[in-house]
């Protein structure tokens, strides 16, 4: 077996594993996202690095489409403003690039989403707390044990592995599930 299989019976046993063990947790997740939905209220998606590029497709699957032919849903990317996210870094701290965008136009009914594998960055850990005091709902997907987020957030579904690459391929998987169940429903 190549190395190159290996790394994908690896990434499989990994999904397996997720799969056998992460339902309910990815089942409350998606109710999470389905209720903001129904409410009208916005996703906001945000991460680093490329936790920051899962923020900017997931917000893009919800905005044009996944699958199927279905009403526009409202989801923002926070990571894609780069004269907002440069002025706030250097107005105030790096630590603060989501947090104040959430501050500025989250609100009761809304759901933060973060992307995370570490679950200790600050700005994200800051973000989370943003929402709390805006009323906003939280969910972060993470990896590594879950990190310090895993206690701010409304709901955490942490994915059984240390390694970042697989916590990534992982979460968008679960993130793609989850968006196929809105999408099935919103094409009704």
């Amino acid at each position: 077996m190549t190395d190159l299989v290996a790394h994908l019976r690896d990434l499989s046993a990994l999904a397996a594993k997720s799969a056998d063990t992460l339902g309910p947790s990815i089942e409350k997740a998606a109710g999470m996202v389905q209720a903001t939905v129904d409410r009208g209220g916005t996703l906001f998606f945000c991460g680093n690095g490329g936790s920051a590029a899962d923020a900017q497709h997931l917000s893009t699957e919800y905005v044009v489409r996944y699958q199927r032919e279905r009403r526009a849903i409202a989801a923002i990317a926070l990571t894609v403003d780069t004269s907002l996210i440069t002025a706030a870094a250097n107005d105030y701290s790096f630590d603060m690039i989501f947090a104040r965008q959430i501050e500025a136009l989250g609100k009761p009914g809304d759901l933060l989403v973060m992307h995370t594998t570490s679950g200790k960055s600050a700005n994200l850990l800051r973000a989370a707390e943003a929402a709390k005091q805006k009323g906003v709902a939280t969910l972060a997907l993470s990896a590594k044990g879950g990190g310090p987020i895993a206690a701010l957030v409304d709901h955490c579904i942490v994915i059984p592995t240390d390694r970042t690459d697989r916590a990534q391929e992982l979460q968008l998987a679960i993130q793609h599930a989850i968006c196929d169940q809105i999408d099935a429903k919103a094409a009704r």
